[in-house]
């Protein structure tokens, strides 16, 4: 077990070994606004340095201005999304924020379950889905409540802008404590083990609900129809005021009127959307319809 002696220490060779001052990350937090719309403040300056400064010194740089100059040039893609990952947050387990997932399987499902039986297209949109948690949740209790929804036009899309937790979503394969708030009774008809580990595998039927692709959410987005559900949580709250309204604009535009929206317990939505939505549980919101269309 590494001590704090040894940590401190680590950190001291560190700052003899690679240059960083405040100039280096003014220009990294400017970068991770321009690419993301995330807010570095200067109580991000500390982490900023243990995140990067072994990939640094792994590339043979011995100053952060020269890692800057590498990872934000234009054909240096790989570094950048290497950037962007090392300083995204990625906290997640299954049914966090489990009245979420209450209200989805209680108030929502069964209407889903009607329309799609009857035909119509649903979808639902896991925004900011990190290691796939989330999305394989919403799919757990899709399945539930409505067994046969693969017989029918029902997708989840999973997008996150970081391609590494992407790749470990698309793995879909999960350590017992990212389980711990899933009852032992769905762990048992939910999931199967993965051989030679103590991790589990949500079972083939959830896995082929879901599906992962790269999205920046300040970037245009590729969508043709619209959503009856979004789950965006605990994303935009790391986003300064325009940017979290330019993301929250872009989910009423996307939403089918009556659709869902889910947040983050200690996210708002923007005044200015208040006649856009209603609000109808804990950090949950219903797209009320478009006067001006009549629907």
């Amino acid at each position: 077990m590494t001590t704090l002696a040894q940590l401190t220490g680590a950190l001291a060779r560190l700052d003899r070994e690679v240059v960083y001052t405040p100039q280096d990350f003014d220009r990294i937090a400017r970068f991770m606004h321009e690419a993301t719309g995330i807010r570095l403040t200067e109580a991000n300056e500390r982490m900023v340095y243990a995140r990067l400064a072994g990939r640094v010194q792994d590339l043979g740089l011995d100053s952060f201005a020269a890692y800057v100059d590498l990872a934000t040039l234009a054909l240096a893609e790989e570094e950048r999304d290497r950037l962007i990952s090392s300083l995204t947050t990625n906290t997640t387990h299954f049914y966090r924020e489990s009245y979420h997932f209450d209200f989805f399987a209680q108030q929502i499902l069964p209407d889903i379950a009607a329309r799609g039986r009857a035909g119509e297209r649903i979808r639902i949109w896991s925004a900011g889905c990190s290691t796939g948690e989330e999305p394989f949740s919403i799919a757990m209790c899709l399945l539930q409540g409505f067994p046969d929804a693969a017989a029918h036009d029902v997708k989840i899309l999973a997008t996150d802008i970081d391609r590494a937790v992407l790749a470990r979503a698309a793995a879909a394969s999960y350590p017992p404590g990212s389980l711990r708030d899933v009852p032992k009774t769905l762990i048992d008809s939910c999931f199967d083990a993965v051989p030679g580990t103590d991790h589990l595998m949500p079972k083939a039927p959830i896995r082929a609900m879901v599906t992962f692709r790269p999205l920046n959410l300040i970037e245009p987005w590729p969508f043709r129809g619209r959503f009856d559900v979004i789950f965006c949580r605990n994303v935009a709250i790391y986003m300064d005021g325009d940017t979290q309204e330019q993301i929250w604009t872009g989910f009423h535009r996307v939403l089918r009127p009556g659709g869902h929206l889910f947040i983050g317990h200690s996210e708002r939505l923007s005044p200015s959307l208040k006649g856009g939505f209603t609000i109808v549980g804990n950090t949950i919101h219903r797209r009320n319809a478009d006067p001006a269309a009549g629907r």
